[in-house]
């Protein structure tokens, strides 16, 4: 049958700027990135942080992430880059693609624990406020798989299909790149209804976010064909979503019944610059318990001043009725 309307493949893996080249994969994880950190920094203010922290931490997070998310995929993908007639070099090619969702969050929660202890914030917290960017920021990297022509589905003749014509298939198949896309903003919307509507603390909303995500993916992951290592009829991914959603919805009703709630404090260091701002307006008579004792004095100092100016006078005609009464 033939396929009334698809989605083209770009001809070109690359993205000109200006005079620069730049790989549409590479340009796709950049603007992910930001779009986490934006969201995570706003979100993490909001909670009572100071502005730039999640920044900060992202310097220790997202390299971890990288290093992370490829070897993830080396280690499980092998056969691509140490198989006969393969170039191990290739195994260091990241622009190309290749970066593996688990390897990345589990070896970038490292770099974000790094940077969280050199500041004294609780991890959990941390990565409450982040988890809807990282999934808008995945919502963003998937559309890198597309400039490279990777991981689509099986054949289809649906107007949404994708054109493929990378030297190896040919024809329009199910666009997974775009299924998970969309998958991870409402996996982010999702998350940010959740956290403020009951509140999420303690990385719960982290823990959603897993969830959610893993959802998703174990039905993308049976859509697409590439090679994939298989346990039980079941592809690697489809297991690993399957393990990892268990142990997200256990520490959801763990957590919640152990620590209920959410954090008061998520920054001693914001919490200690609120309390210093405070305590310097008080001296300074500028705050408001403070203004309001400098006023009273004031006013109070300046009536007594008064008092005893006027005291000669005021004392005459109170002690001449107090007379006239008595007599």
């Amino acid at each position: 049958m033939e396929t009334l309307a698809f989605i083209p493949s770009p001809s070109s893996g690359e993205i000109v700027i200006g005079p620069v080249p730049l790989r549409g994969y590479a340009f796709c994880i950049i603007v992910g990135v930001f779009i986490a950190v934006w969201l995570g920094g706003k979100r993490w203010v909001a909670r009572g942080g100071q502005p730039g922290t999640v920044a900060d931490i992202a310097v220790w997070a997202v390299p971890f992430g990288l290093v992370g998310g490829r070897l993830y995929h080396v280690v499980t993908d092998y056969q691509l880059y140490f198989g006969e007639g393969r170039d191990w070099v290739d195994a260091f090619k990241i622009w190309e693609g290749g970066l593996g969702i688990w390897g990345a969050i589990a070896l970038g929660a490292v770099g974000a624990w790094i940077g969280c202890r050199r500041r004294g914030i609780p991890l959990p917290a941390y990565a409450d406020a982040i988890a809807p960017g990282i999934a808008l920021a995945q919502a963003v990297g998937r559309w890198g798989n597309w400039f490279n022509q990777e991981l689509y589905g099986r054949p289809t003749d649906l107007p949404w299909a994708v054109r493929i014509d990378n030297g190896v298939d040919t024809g329009t198949f199910h666009p997974t790149f775009l299924y998970e896309s969309l998958w991870c903003v409402g996996v982010a919307l999702l998350v940010i209804w959740a956290d403020r509507r009951f509140r999420l603390g303690h990385g719960r909303a982290f823990a959603l976010y897993v969830a959610a995500y893993t959802v998703g993916r174990f039905w993308i992951e049976y859509l697409r064909i590439d090679e994939a290592h298989e346990i039980w009829g079941l592809r690697l991914n489809n297991w690993t979503s399957i393990v990892v959603f268990l142990a997200a919805v256990a520490y959801i009703v763990l957590s919640a019944r152990l620590r209920p709630g959410r954090e008061d404090v998520v920054e001693p260091a914001a919490d200690k610059a609120d309390a210093d701002t405070d305590d310097a307006a008080d001296a300074d008579g500028t705050g408001t318990g403070g203004g309001a004792a400098a006023k009273g004095s004031t006013e109070g100092e300046g009536k007594a001043a008064q008092d005893r100016a006027d005291g000669p006078e005021r004392a005459e005609p109170a002690g001449g009725a107090s007379a006239s009464t008595a007599g």
